[in-house]
Formats: structure tokens, sequence, C-alpha cells
């Protein structure tokens, strides 16, 4: 299979964004999924509880050196940037970027680095430019650009910026995103 790791970057509405997308991923899905979800350092672990509510895939609050497994979700912890390596993930304290911890671009730049045209990037819903420069290296690396229609966006914000910023492969309405994504893959396998 070509692609190996989905990473999605979200901001303000992404709680509601997050429950569209990830109900449509069903077992069994081929790749790992890492996600950053803006929040307040103060809101604890509850997040996976939460979205795992909303999907049959496995969903867990990241911790460093977790294996990256097909079909997972990974989630960024509050007040910790998250990275991927080559088949994990680290976590760093490093300074927010685009005033965020987690950021999108520090996740995404890093998926760029190591996955190269191997990865994929979804922008959603958002109101700053957290994953513009992220989004545009996973795209000059390879990558697929996925960016939800600012819209249908609660904030378009940052998926306007995204597309303004790099020749994405597909701007979709957020229900039709897990159907392009699954469409995708099963097209890569075949």
């Amino acid at each position: 299979m070509r692609f190996e790791l989905v990473v999605i970057g979200t901001s303000l509405g992404g709680f509601s964004a997050l429950k569209v997308l990830l109900s449509g991923l069903k077992k069994p899905f081929p790749l790992a999924i890492a996600i950053v979800q803006h929040r307040h350092k103060e809101s604890g672990s509850l997040m996976s509880g939460y979205m795992q509510q909303y999907t049959t895939l496995p969903v867990h609050e990241a911790e460093d050196k977790d294996e990256l497994l097909p079909g997972h979700v990974y989630l960024a912890p509050a007040d910790y940037h998250l990275l991927v390596e080559q088949g994990s993930v680290t976590l760093s304290v490093d300074e927010p970027v685009c005033f965020a911890l987690p950021s999108i671009d520090v996740l995404f730049e890093s998926a760029a680095d190591t996955y190269a045209d191997r990865a994929i990037g979804i922008i959603l819903t958002g109101a700053n430019r957290d994953g513009t420069n992220g989004l545009a290296r996973i795209k000059a690396c390879g990558g697929v650009a996925i960016v939800q229609d600012p819209a249908t966006a609660e904030i378009g914000m940052m998926p306007r910026l995204a597309i303004a910023t790099t020749k994405v492969d597909a701007i979709l309405p957020l229900p039709d995103i897990a159907p392009y994504l699954v469409d995708l893959l099963s097209r890569v396998r075949s």
C-alpha cells in the first residue's frame, strides 16, 4: 500500500467535525490516524473517551513512543506537541507554534519529513493559520492534501488559509471526507 499515515488538524469547532469524520471510518481501516485538536491545557484526557463514542476504531490519548498501529486513532494530549517518527509517536513540550500547544504544523511537518508521499493531511474547521505550513509541506513531499470546504466549517478561516497556500487534492464538505478517504485507499490497494 502506498499510504501509511493520516494526520488531521482542527481547532475551533473541531470536536463536532471530528465526530462526523471519525464516525465514517470503520474497521478494518488500514492506516494509523494522528490528530491535533487545539484545546486548553487544563482539558485533561477526556477527549479520547468522548471521541470513542463515535467510532469503532480504537482511540488513544497518545503517549510518548506509542507504536503507530493501523486502524488506531492517536490524539495529541493537551499541552504537548505530537510528532510522528517511523512507526511511532513522540511528545514534546517545546514552545507553542501559532500560539498552539499542541500544534497542527508540528504534527504535519513531522509527518511530511518521515512519511513524505505516504502521508495524507486533512485540515478541518478552525480560527487560525496553524496547519497551513504543515499541509503545504505534506503536499510538497508528494503526500495528499484534503481540506474541509470552508462553507461547511463552523469556522472557515483555517480551511481558507490552507486552500490559499496549497494546491490541495480535494476540498470537500465535512460529511464527504471519510467516504473520500476510504475510496482513495481502496483505489490504491486495488
